[in-house]
């Protein structure tokens, strides 16, 4: 019940995000978002100067650059090694793969009022919090099948498999509704049973 209201809260946002879209003049053709000639001329009249946006930078802010963009290599290890680990393993587990595409997004350089550096700069942060948001999936949907168990604290970063899980120290029905859980997450491919443990054993 949870996760059907969450994912009408999110279908609702992306109505609304549709509709202001198209009152920007936006509108889509063959999966990409298109602006009319004259709203892209008033977007190139608003991009602010690039000696005027120099002029604005911190001096600190250019120091921490090289430790900001550093962390992209970390970012394309970890691109890497998830896609090999989900296209190695989920086969395996009946998993469905996760589309890259639906969580790395990098587009927002198209905007004629960007100038460059903070076109740089939206790359960056499309591609690292993109690769961050497909990681997470594929560990969700590795946890949905290996763990689906609640922390017994409250947890902030729940993703969006968590609400399904079962609640920390309910041992009733362990066993088949963990079988449940994996059927869930392969839609039931290859949903193997987990191997059954008496709990009553001393």
């Amino acid at each position: 019940m949870l996760r059907s209201h969450a994912r009408e809260t999110r279908e609702a946002l992306e109505a609304e995000y549709e509709r202001r879209i198209e009152a920007l003049g936006g509108r889509w053709e063959r999966g990409r978002l298109i602006f009319d000639a004259e709203v892209r001329r008033r977007q190139r009249r608003a991009r602010q100067a690039f000696a005027e946006y120099v002029r604005g930078i911190k001096p600190l802010n250019v120091i921490t650059a090289p430790v900001i963009y550093s962390v992209l290599i970390a970012f394309v290890v970890m691109d890497l090694f998830v896609t090999v680990y989900m296209h190695v393993c989920f086969p395996v587990y009946g998993i469905p793969k996760v589309r890259r595409r639906d969580h790395v997004k990098v587009d927002r350089h198209r905007l004629p009022y960007l100038n460059w550096v903070q076109k740089v700069n939206c790359v960056y942060c499309g591609y690292g919090n993109g690769v961050i948001a497909y990681a997470r999936e594929i560990a969700a949907r590795t946890e949905a099948y290996w763990c689906p168990i609640k922390h017994a604290e409250r947890w902030d970063g729940a993703h969006d498999h968590y609400a399904g899980f079962m609640d920390y120290g309910d041992e009733r029905d362990f066993v088949s509704r963990w079988a449940d859980s994996r059927s869930q997450i392969t839609g039931g491919k290859r949903a193997d049973r987990p191997v059954h443990v008496d709990v009553n054993q001393d």
